[in-house]
């Protein structure tokens, strides 16, 4: 079981999963995100490459767009 937490709410999760499978799950359009993984800015090209660990704190922030 590997316990994060996501914009400061504790999550669990079974298996093996990445950013981007976060990313998915929870219905976000990835194009219109900035992630920070553990208070760092997350490369939008490392997503698929980066596995959840236990203790990880991971933000999204959404680009909303208007006038």
């Amino acid at each position: 079981m590997t316990n994060f937490f996501l914009n400061d709410q504790p999550y669990s999760g079974k298996g093996q999963f990445t950013i981007f499978d976060v990313i998915k799950y929870f219905g976000y359009n990835s194009s219109l995100l900035v992630i920070e993984y553990n208070n760092l800015i997350c490369d939008n090209r490392k997503w698929n490459k980066i596995f959840i660990k236990t203790g990880d704190r991971i933000e999204i922030v959404t680009i909303v767009g208007g006038g």
